[in-house]
């Protein structure tokens, strides 16, 4: 089937995300988004996920421990597990910060990234888009289909097409098992089998403990993913966000700011320090798209603020 021309597919894009903006949340696989979020511990209780991760009592699937899970090829993670991994590791992410309150600007977020998501290799997943109530400028995925934005960087978006371009590129690490590919590899490490060791030892198979998963997941997001992973994300994500209508040079503008950003700024001292220089991300993606992306970040014309009926939210 010969797509349409990007004019009439961003303009669906535009009404659909318009409509779906505003549309009431209906369930889905995992049930409705608000409860999903509110399992994972996200009203800051301590409940849910949340809860099991710290009391150390979450149960995989078929009797497997964490350490044998992912010390696995993880072509044998079937689609279950990669999903339980995820909602664990959502939960220890909103262990550290809460949910923004706006509920209006969540509803927004998860039906632009779920319709992204139906776009991508994965639209099955269980895909849940939250956004964390953080004015650092960041955004972060988990196995599963479970994507984290901060205020901050939505607030630092220019126009629709800049959080579509973030939002698939997050997409893309979950699409590809990239945290599933990182969490395998430090499993296997002779640091971590030193860490958990006695962990493993003393607990019953089938718990995911909360000691050695909070280990793995913490060294995980301190670090990042390998700079491989990232260009690939890049060049797939600005795909993707094309596919779902959306202006492609959304993401090359949210780099050509990061470029300007330094690590003595505290907005954004993590994301600097977890993903590869962002010219360095400019050059993969300009060798890939084989044309100079300076200046041509073409802006969309609808903003993140305009979605939800506000003021502008560029700060």
């Amino acid at each position: 089937m010969r797509m349409p021309p990007l004019l009439s597919r961003t303009a669906l894009a535009a009404a659909t995300c318009a409509a779906l903006a505003f549309a009431p949340l209906h369930s889905h696989a995992q049930g409705g988004v608000m409860n999903l979020l509110n399992s994972l511990g996200g009203s800051g209780s301590g409940g849910g996920l949340l809860g099991a991760v710290v009391g150390g009592g979450a149960q995989t699937h078929q009797g497997d421990d964490l350490f044998s899970l992912l010390s696995r090829s993880v072509e044998n993670i079937d689609e279950p597990k990669e999903i339980e991994i995820g909602r664990q590791l959502a939960a220890v992410l909103l262990g550290s910060k809460p949910l923004h309150p706006d509920m209006a600007l969540q509803r927004y977020v998860n039906q632009l990234g779920r319709w992204i998501s139906l776009q991508s290799e994965r639209p099955g997943l269980p895909w849940t888009f939250i956004v964390l109530d953080d004015t650092g400028y960041n955004a972060f995925a988990a196995p599963g289909g479970y994507v984290f934005v901060t205020k901050g960087l939505i607030d630092r978006c220019a126009d629709e097409a800049e959080l579509a371009g973030i939002l698939a590129h997050e997409i893309t690490h979950v699409t590809a098992k990239h945290h599933l590919h990182a969490m395998r590899k430090t499993a296997q490490s002779g640091v971590f089998t030193q860490l958990v060791a006695s962990q493993i030892k003393t607990n019953a198979l089938g718990n995911l403990v909360a000691s050695q998963f909070l280990a793995l997941g913490r060294n995980l997001y301190a670090r990042g993913l390998d700079q491989t992973d990232e260009f690939h994300s890049d060049r797939n994500g600005v795909a993707l966000a094309a596919r779902a209508g959306f202006d492609p040079y959304g993401l090359v503008a949210v780099l050509q700011q990061l470029r300007t950003a330094t690590p003595d700024n505290p907005m954004f001292t993590l994301a600097l320090a977890t993903h590869p220089p962002a010219q360095a991300r400019l050059d993969q993606l300009e060798q890939a798209m084989g044309k100079r992306l300076d200046g041509n970040a073409g802006a969309a014309p609808v903003t993140v603020a305009q979605r939800l009926g506000g003021g502008s939210r560029k700060k």
